[in-house]
């Protein structure tokens, strides 16, 4: 079987391309923009929250390793599902909890996982992550593929992204690469 897709929003790009890299099954990960107006997006432009776009990343993955649901599931526990256009200190729109689906059988298994864990979840707040069908994915420039790990020494990557890999590693150490 083929590769699928699953492209995600959950703050910042850089913390999600981070976590998804360690995972058994990713074959890719590529941090861009999707879900806005401006045609040609910049990092730059997006930072502005005028375009629209929220920051994602695209996961290239072999379903016969890993599912959907289990990406959702590692998706949800990484970041918060319940702010509004917010992950921490990073706040607009364009840092959004968001599912752009590749199909509607992905649009019907997100429905799926957050009706659970809106049930089961360990939030008191509601989940707010919108899902949307793909329209246009625009691959971010070159600099921020691989950006922590290439940059791990950077404050912004020692205080918000080296948590929650540590985080991932400790809740998900049997979807870790290594731990094949």
């Amino acid at each position: 079987m083929g590769s699928e897709f699953a492209t995600l929003g959950g703050g910042c790009f850089w913390c999600l391309e981070a976590v998804f890299d360690l995972v058994r099954g990713v074959r890719s990960t590529q941090s861009g923009y999707t879900g806005g107006h401006t045609l040609e997006p910049t990092y730059k432009q997006v930072c502005t929250g005028t375009t629209g776009h929220a920051e994602v990343v695209q996961v290239e993955f072999d379903p016969e390793v890993i599912g959907y649901a289990d990406l959702l599931e590692i998706f949800f526990g990484i970041h918060d599902p319940t702010t509004l256009n917010r992950q921490g200190g990073d706040v607009g729109t364009q840092y959004r909890s968001a599912i752009f689906t590749h199909s509607d059988r992905q649009a019907e298994i997100a429905r799926d996982v957050i009706a659970e864990l809106g049930v089961e979840g360990p939030w008191h707040d509601p989940i707010v992550t919108v899902i949307a069908p793909l329209e246009v994915f625009h691959a971010a420039e070159p600099y921020h593929d691989a950006y922590f790990e290439r940059n791990d020494g950077q404050p912004y990557c020692e205080a918000v992204i080296a948590p929650k890999v540590v985080k991932f590693r400790q809740r998900f150490a049997h979807r870790l690469i290594a731990a094949e």
